[in-house]
């Protein structure tokens, strides 16, 4: 399970001299096997709220429980170490996650398509080239819950469609937690739905009647 209790985020604005708040006290629990869907406007906070769940931000209050393995954010490369190649980034995700190797970079190199450029520092990148870098590692290892931001489309229609097919078809029974601010990726995959307004996340009893909820925002 992963757990959520009233966690908050607040930026400081004007030098310091206040602050901004973009989560204001949310809690949440997600069972395996669960897909949810987050929908907000953007600027709601739904890219920090996701962000958090992963562990690559740290809320301002409240604590985050995983009580299972969790993704980074699907196409989110700011992990990445910039002079490193992208093989040498595949080498490091895979001491952290205690993978093989080996089988890791021959499933990077056949789903991410850079061909030479894996052999290139990844601060050379384009944005596309890391997001598909960063999602073929998501795919490589074995998440109980995959993070999915509505952003994650990278390259052409064929690798949008091979992705979907990777995450949604051959990951069908994990649990998901999608950010969007449109409506068909959710009514389309998820199970559960709340909505992120005002820095508060409201919950509701099906999926169309949050997106019904939603469009009357």
């Amino acid at each position: 399970m992963l757990t959520l209790e009233n966690i908050s985020k607040r930026y400081p604005i004007h030098h310091g001299k206040s602050e901004r708040t973009v989560l204001d006290g949310i809690s949440i629990r997600i069972k395996p096997g669960e897909k949810w869907g987050i929908l907000g406007r953007n600027g709601a906070g739904k890219s920090t709220l996701i962000r958090i769940i992963s562990g690559a931000e740290i809320p301002t209050s409240g604590s985050v429980k995983r009580d299972m393995s969790i993704s980074w954010p699907l196409a989110f490369g700011g992990a990445f170490q910039g002079s490193l190649t992208g093989r040498d980034n595949v080498k490091l995700i895979s001491r952290i996650y205690n993978v093989d190797f080996e089988k890791t970079i021959k499933l990077v190199e056949d789903f991410a398509e850079l061909g030479p450029y894996l052999n290139e520092p990844v601060k050379n990148y384009s944005s596309g080239m890391s997001s598909r870098l960063a999602f073929a590692i998501s795919m490589s290892i074995e998440f109980d819950c995959f993070l999915i931001d509505e952003g994650m489309s990278v390259g052409d229609h064929r690798f949008h469609q091979k992705c979907n097919v990777e995450l949604f078809d051959k990951r069908g029974d994990r649990a998901m937690i999608i950010v969007a601010h449109q409506t068909d990726l959710i009514a389309n995959h998820c199970t559960n739905a709340a909505i992120l307004d005002g820095g508060k996340l409201i919950e509701h009893s099906s999926v169309s009647e949050a997106i019904e909820h939603y469009h009357s925002l």
